[in-house]
């Protein structure tokens, strides 16, 4: 099972107009995607973005944005350090890798032994 999730990065309130109601009250956000499952964690180097109004609730796709919302969006971007991409191992991994190893280092002094024939 493996689960994402979106983590916050910046959030900035911008006074632009926006396309849909004309408010001076929209907030932009950034995001940067995490991803666990029961082996790792791993935060991964996608960054996302959305702007939405906090009047009528609607979310500005790039398409509708006007030449100030673009150059705020460009300003904000520069300003967003997202996390190193890493991999992060659980103790169910370890776990694993040891019984792994374990399995693998009994199985070589049967054989040694002459216990086991192949």
């Amino acid at each position: 099972m493996k689960k994402e999730s979106l983590v916050v990065l910046k959030e900035a309130e911008i006074t632009n107009n926006c396309p849909e109601c004309y408010n001076r009250d929209m907030k932009l956000t950034f995001y940067q995607r995490h991803t666990h499952n029961r082996l790792f964690h791993r935060i991964t180097a996608q960054v996302s973005s959305q702007i939405k109004c906090n009047k009528c609730d609607s979310v500005i796709y790039p398409v509708n944005w006007t030449d100030d919302i673009e150059r705020i969006f460009d300003y904000y971007q520069k300003m967003v350090t997202p996390k190193a991409s890493a991999v992060k191992f659980t103790a169910l991994f370890y776990l694993l890798l040891v019984l792994l190893i374990a399995l693998a280092g009994t199985g070589v002094y049967l054989y040694r032994e002459g216990i086991i024939q192949v």
